[in-house]
């Protein structure tokens, strides 16, 4: 009797406290939606596929099934398929791939291109993020990353204009280094692997940062001080200390520059040069021909994307066995 009057209570109370309950208190209050909620919560594991179902099925249907698309365009003949004509399956697009040397060049490039910027990427943002973490106060730690966080609203090609703004013949840096006395005449810093280096770290430099700054956050400071007590220099206190427990943080921020830097098409077209057209600029041509070359991009595209997730897992397993500390 008392569940009962407390169950029309709470219909009451999910309605607004009217005679006339609305939709979702009608609902609260019906048997079989509390047996189906029932049935559909009964273990952690049902929770989770409840919680997780949408997420999967985006990713599967989002990111997934382009990739195996692409996948199965690089195996056929010709794509589109004109009407009438009947398509077929071969391995000629990736034989072409191997048998022709050309192709070579722009793909090891960007393979040493993105090592090189993800290494730059890491020095570069690992003193920001060791400062934000360990030496600003935390109530100012989120109007900092709040401050960082800001230019990268802008989208990417807005951003690779600046740059290209800032390292022009009248650019900013040319500018400084003439009214200084430093250079007779501006540098040519456009169109090089110089200018293409410093739009693709300073494009993925959050990417960096988020990972790294999270890994030093977390760092307890009595660690450090105790090692100051015991005697070890500041050197001695991040070689053993800092670094070795911010691996982690380390192998999560590299491997995403490194896949995001391998796949960059807008930023080596405006801010590179004839010699360093890189792997997927190769790829573009193909998709900007008739279509019976679409398959040949396609396997390119796939090419690329094996050889940087193997290059990444070959990583991770380096990283796990440092986290370990296995000298192997």
């Amino acid at each position: 009797m008392t569940q009962n009057v407390s169950s029309e209570q709470t219909t009451r109370n999910i309605g607004g406290g009217n005679s006339t309950p609305v939709f979702w208190g009608r609902l609260s209050g019906w048997g079989p939606y509390h047996a189906l909620v029932r049935v559909a919560t009964a273990s952690p594991r049902r929770q989770f596929l409840i919680l997780a179902a949408f997420p999967i099925l985006w990713v599967l249907s989002q990111h997934l099934g382009p990739m195996l698309q692409m996948f199965r365009v690089s195996l056929t003949d010709a794509y589109p398929v004109a009407p009438g004509v009947e398509q077929n399956f071969t391995l000629d697009n990736y034989v072409r791939f191997f048998g022709d040397s050309i192709f070579w060049m722009p793909f090891f490039r960007t393979l040493i291109f993105a090592g090189v910027f993800t290494f730059c990427t890491l020095l570069i943002t690992y003193p920001v993020a060791y400062f934000l973490a360990r030496h600003v106060s935390r109530k100012n730690q989120m109007l900092f990353l709040l401050l960082l966080l800001i230019p990268f609203w802008v989208g990417e090609i807005v951003r690779t204009y600046a740059i290209m703004i800032l390292l022009g013949n009248t650019g900013a840096v040319n500018l400084v280094l003439t009214t200084f006395g430093l250079v007779d005449r501006p540098i040519p810093f456009m169109y090089t692997s110089f200018s293409m280096g410093v739009g693709i770290v300073y494009l993925t430099s959050l990417y960096m940062l988020l990972p790294l700054y999270s890994a030093l956050e977390k760092l307890p400071k009595s660690m450090n001080e105790a090692a100051a007590d015991l005697g070890a220099g500041a050197w001695t206190r991040f070689r053993r200390i800092s670094l070795p427990l911010t691996i982690e943080g380390i192998s999560s921020g590299c491997t995403l520059v490194f896949l995001i830097s391998t796949g960059f098409y807008a930023t080596p077209v405006l801010l590179g040069g004839p010699s360093t057209t890189v792997f997927a600029e190769t790829i573009a041509g193909f998709f900007h021909v008739a279509g019976d070359q679409w398959p040949t991009g396609a396997a390119f595209a796939t090419i690329m994307f094996a050889a940087a997730l193997l290059i990444t897992a070959a990583f991770q397993k380096i990283m796990s066995a440092l986290r370990k500390g296995d000298p192997r």
